[in-house]
């Protein structure tokens, strides 16, 4: 009987090949890249929305407009953002440039280990007056009218909110410096300054967030500030920026507005037989026209609202 062939001992397995890459991956990290710039424009865009409907109603709120009756897309909101942030968005960025070149240099110099107690003492003072500012600021914002010290105007405005940013920095340029003054003896720290790190650090997220809050709020009041004020400028210049308008009505139109010639076109007019100039266009809605009088030198904040149908003509022209 034949005895069966010895077989060889299997070898090591060839090692399999390796998976080809998902035909999805490169798609997948372009939308994370994508993700990534549209998250922060998408912020962007949704300030710049935000502020500039706060200047626009703020604006025609002066006049007395509704900005509902306007129906203005969110195109003419976003044009209108920019030249109200522009001032204090600069003044922003040059004060954030400040402080953190002031913070670096604080770093640096009292980062040395021959300086750790006066680095402690400087936090201390910091974290004492920046809390202080914040809790001294930060119920103006509930109970703003009740400060008969602060006059009416710009200072009653700005300083509770600035008070507050002004607190949250110098605060958060105490925990800057706590966490700085650490970094050294860090990773042989045990568990309890592990906790307390930690606790720094979410301090100083809590405090950028206040920063930002009251940030907003004062951008927030600015913008409305300046609304108003372009609109009671406009009305003391005669409102020169705005376009003419020549009113023909089949009817007579009653208004007090000043400035107004008045002229009866007879029959020879045909149906639109009065005839009213010196009006300029403020705002037109589907609906209404909304009209004040040109008066050079003279504020005037006269608001003649006409329906937009057939019982008046208007000649517009620049």
């Amino acid at each position: 009987m034949p005895e069966p062939h010895e077989q060889p001992p299997p070898g090591p397995r060839a090692a399999e090949p390796a998976a080809p890459p998902s035909p999805s991956s490169p798609s997948r990290a372009f939308l994370e890249k994508v993700a990534y710039i549209a998250a922060p424009g998408t912020i962007v865009l949704g300030l710049l929305y935000y502020f500039g409907t706060t200047y626009t109603q703020a604006y025609y709120a002066t006049f007395g407009v509704p900005t509902a009756d306007l129906q203005l897309s969110v195109e003419a909101y976003l044009v209108r953002s920019p030249s109200a942030i522009f001032f204090p968005l600069w003044l922003l960025l040059f004060c954030g440039l400040a402080v953190l070149l002031v913070l670096g240099c604080a770093g640096r110099l009292l980062g040395r280990p021959e300086q750790r107690a006066r680095r402690g003492a400087v936090t201390g003072w910091l974290l004492a007056a920046g809390l202080l500012l914040v809790l001294a600021g930060f119920p103006v914002f509930f109970w703003e009218d009740r400060l008969p010290r602060l006059p009416e105007g710009w200072l009653r405005q700005f300083v509770p909110c600035l008070t507050v940013a002004l607190g949250a920095t110098l605060a958060f340029a105490a925990v800057q410096l706590r966490l700085s003054g650490g970094a050294d003896a860090r990773d042989g720290a045990d568990p309890g300054q592990r906790t307390a790190d930690r606790l720094w650090l979410a301090a100083g997220a809590l405090l950028l967030g206040v920063l930002t809050m009251s940030l907003f709020f004062g951008m927030a009041r600015y913008v409305a500030a300046a609304g108003r004020v372009e609109a009671m400028k406009d009305a003391k210049g005669g409102y020169v920026s705005s376009p003419r308008a020549v009113v023909y009505s089949r009817v007579p139109v009653p208004h007090h507005a000043p400035g107004i010639l008045f002229d009866d076109l007879g029959s020879a007019g045909g149906p639109y037989r009065y005839q009213y100039r010196g009006f300029r266009v403020l705002a037109k809605t589907p609906a209404r026209l909304y009209l004040v009088s040109h008066v050079p030198g003279r504020k005037s904040r006269s608001l003649v609202v006409l329906p937009d149908d057939n019982t008046v003509r208007i000649e517009i022209s620049p």
